[in-house]
């Protein structure tokens, strides 16, 4: 029967193409509208990591006085300062950690013709690989043993391994960092979680690290960090100065498996900040906090006020855009009464009736959500053009957005459909016959 009422709707659909046009018109340019932000707004919302997103903690320290503190209300920052990144790592209380920051590295490029070019660069334990499940085309990460001695080694992104090496087996060969050589020892396969919720002081939203360098490697090298420094008071002079103060510029993450974990971790840094305050160092009753991936990105307020009202306006231009296609369904399917009433007279039901106009609903709705699916590209796309390059990256279609599209297309359109197919399936036919 299906196939039958697929025919009739098709023959139905073709009678009067102009109302079918305004019908998937109005459809696609609601769907459109409301999948270009929804499209954005679920990539910036999204698990960056969902395997292991409840076990992945951010850790903060109020290393300064309450007075002092302007960060997010609570007096925590969410950064670390080396300090307390230094002696977190080396009491190893969770079963992988890492301090890490951002700067940036000239890379010499084989081509003496090429200039050199700075990438973005983090300085991280290799506890952060297994950490956060970074994926390897070639190789692996460095050792235990260089971290602790600052070895000159480095792990590249795929993009850039393409540009150095033409996407080869690079590991083993050697790449001119900032006047220094280093040894590549593992190269990425694409890993670019969205936002980088590891470190949402630079371009949460944009391009990725490039490469990776032992982080005791960039402090014996004085590598600076990239803009995120924070001070309360004035940092001493000079690299030592720097490491000595209270300034907060590196960020800490551990990896804590189960609910004990966490209550175990809690209470250690708990301890820290007593000691930290019995040693003088703190005069006031430190707080401490650790915050799984998800309370992480609440916290920061990762998602933009505008994106949230871009998004209720949305779904409003979409209600608006099913209203008015509610109306020319109903006025498509009342026009019909008298077919529809001899039909009814030839012993058709009320169920047969309902079902063959929700059939040509979903045929409306399938045609809107695939016009719609082109107008969300081209929505996309402009998008691209008008947002700045960090959000621009979101704006992209994949295959679940593509299901979402043409599937929330046909759903709403057979929702907004029932009431014109119920009103048609309670057509008298002797009322019709009579009027003919």
């Amino acid at each position: 029967m299906l196939g039958y009422y697929l025919k009739l709707a098709l023959r139905s659909l073709r009678r009067n193409l102009v109302l079918t046009s305004l019908m998937i018109l109005a459809i696609a340019v609601g769907i459109s509208a409301c999948m270009t932000t929804m499209t954005v707004f679920r990539a910036m919302s999204g698990d960056p990591i969902p395997e292991k997103s409840g076990q992945l903690f951010a850790v903060q320290i109020e290393n300064w006085k309450p007075s002092n503190s302007k960060r997010n209300g609570d007096g925590l920052d969410e950064q670390l300062s080396y300090p307390d990144a230094h002696a977190l790592m080396l009491a190893h209380a969770a079963k992988r950690q890492s301090a890490m920051y951002l700067t940036d590295l000239a890379v010499r490029y084989p081509d003496p013709k090429q200039k050199p070019t700075r990438e973005m660069t983090r300085a991280v334990y290799a506890d952060f690989f297994p950490m956060f499940d970074v994926p390897f085309e070639f190789g692996s990460f460095w050792s235990k043993q260089d971290d602790e001695a600052g070895t000159p080694v480095v792990v590249l992104a795929k993009e850039l391994n393409d540009k150095l090496f033409g996407g080869k087996n690079s590991v083993g060969r050697t790449v001119q960092l900032s006047n220094q050589t280093y040894t590549v020892v593992g190269v990425l396969k694409h890993w670019s979680p969205i936002p980088h919720f590891y470190d949402l002081h630079v371009l949460p939203f944009g391009e990725s690290d490039q490469m990776f360098v032992p982080f005791m490697n960039a402090i014996n090298r004085h590598q600076t960090e990239d803009g995120s420094l924070s001070c309360n008071v004035e940092a001493g002079s000079g690299w030592e100065g720097k490491l000595r103060s209270e300034c907060t510029w590196l960020q800490y993450w551990v990896e804590l498996p189960t609910s004990a974990d966490v209550q175990n971790y809690r209470r250690y840094l708990s301890n820290y900040a007593a000691e930290q305050r019995r040693t003088g160092r703190f005069s006031w009753p430190a707080r401490t906090d650790v915050r799984d991936v998800r309370s992480w990105l609440v916290y920061n307020r990762i998602i933009p006020n505008e994106i949230n009202i871009l998004l209720f306006v949305s779904l409003g231009f979409l209600l608006v855009c099913l209203m008015n296609a509610m109306g020319l369904m109903l006025a498509k399917i009342m026009g019909r009464a008298p077919d529809i009433g001899v039909r009814r007279a030839l012993g058709a039901s009320r169920k047969a009736i309902f079902l063959q106009c929700l059939v040509e609903t979903g045929v409306v709705g399938f045609a809107g959500g695939l016009l719609g699916l082109v107008l969300t590209a081209f929505g996309l796309l402009m998008a691209r053009t008008l947002l700045t390059r960090e959000f621009a990256l979101l704006a992209r279609l994949d295959l679940i957005d593509t299901v979402l599209t043409v599937g929330f297309a046909i759903v709403t359109t057979m929702l907004v459909g029932l009431y014109p197919t119920w009103r048609a399936s309670f057509v008298q036919p002797a009322w019709q016959l009579k009027a003919q």
